[in-house]
C-alpha cells in the first residue's frame, strides 16, 4: 500500500479497522474517544492515552490521500483481506 492512491475503505472514519484496533482493547473507548474529538476539531491526532505517543486521526490520513504502509491505528484505507 506504500504511497498509492487508494480509495477509502468502506467504513466510517471514527471506526478504525479491527486488524488496528480490535474490538477487544483494553483502552479502545478512551482510544476512540480521542479520535473522536481529534477528528471534530481537524487535529492531525492525539496522544494515546496509554503511551503518549503522537497518533494520527484517520481524518489526516484521508486528507494526505495516499497509505505509507506503516500500520497506522486508523488508516483509513485497510480493507479486509480478500477471501480465497
Amino acid at each position: 500500500m506504500t504511497g498509492e492512491r487508494r480509495p477509502l475503505a468502506d467504513r466510517p472514519l471514527t471506526e478504525p479497522h479491527p486488524s488496528r484496533l480490535s474490538p477487544g482493547h483494553p483502552d479502545r473507548a478512551r482510544i476512540l474517544a480521542r479520535h473522536a474529538a481529534a477528528l471534530a476539531a481537524g487535529e492531525a491526532g492525539y496522544p494515546d492515552p496509554a503511551t503518549g505517543l503522537f497518533v494520527l486521526s484517520a481524518g489526516f490520513l484521508a486528507r494526505r490521500g495516499t497509505c505509507c504502509g506503516r500500520g497506522c491505528r486508523h488508516c483509513p484505507y485497510v480493507t479486509d483481506p480478500p477471501s480465497g
